[in-house]
Formats: structure tokens, C-alpha cells, sequence
């Protein structure tokens, strides 16, 4: 199962995957080419929910379907200095999400 994690240091954001840094995919949207963010609802959100959608998922179409709704549901509400997702959380959300 994999985990992501994010924190913010000195106004600073760091997001990984099981340790290692997550890939923002700016290949398939480029809402935020300075960085990921969490806790409103902007650009920065926008790149993190798209980039965990579609590392959960492996599948870059569907990640681009579900993002915005995984955004809202989850990445607006995340705690602002740290915080931590499950594979099984995610699922979770994501199943609760479908068309």
C-alpha cells in the first residue's frame, strides 16, 4: 500500500510518495509549475490532486476525469502543516466519487 505524505517547512511544501518525492505531472495539466499546495482551493491543489489521482491510479485519463472532484474532497481539507494518505483512504474517496 502506498502512502503519500505531505509538509510544509518555512513556507516551503514537500509532497512523497513511500518516501520518495511525487511526480506533479505538468505532462498532462499545468495548473501550478511552482509547487504543490493544499488547504484552499487553487492552483497549487489543483497540480496535487491531479498528481496522487494519477499515481494511485495508473491510469492518466481517469486521473484527469477524477482529480478536480478528489481535490475537493480531500485536498481542500487537508491539515496545513502535515499530513498523510493511505492507497486505502484514497480508494476509499475515490469509489464514493464515481460517476
Amino acid at each position: 500500500m502506498r502512502t503519500y505524505t505531505g509538509i510544509r517547512e518555512k513556507g516551503r511544501t514537500q509532497v512523497s510518495v513511500d518516501g520518495q518525492p511525487l511526480e506533479p505531472r505538468l505532462d498532462l495539466r499545468n495548473h501550478s509549475p511552482t509547487g504543490f499546495d493544499w488547504g484552499y482551493a487553487g492552483s497549487g491543489p489543483a497540480q496535487l490532486a491531479l498528481a496522487i489521482v494519477s499515481d494511485h491510479l495508473a491510469n492518466d485519463g481517469l486521473a484527469e476525469e477524477r482529480y478536480q472532484a478528489f481535490k475537493w474532497a480531500v485536498v481542500v481539507n487537508l491539515p496545513r502543516d502535515r499530513w498523510t494518505l493511505t492507497g486505502d483512504e484514497i480508494a476509499r474517496v475515490l469509489a464514493r466519487l464515481d460517476p
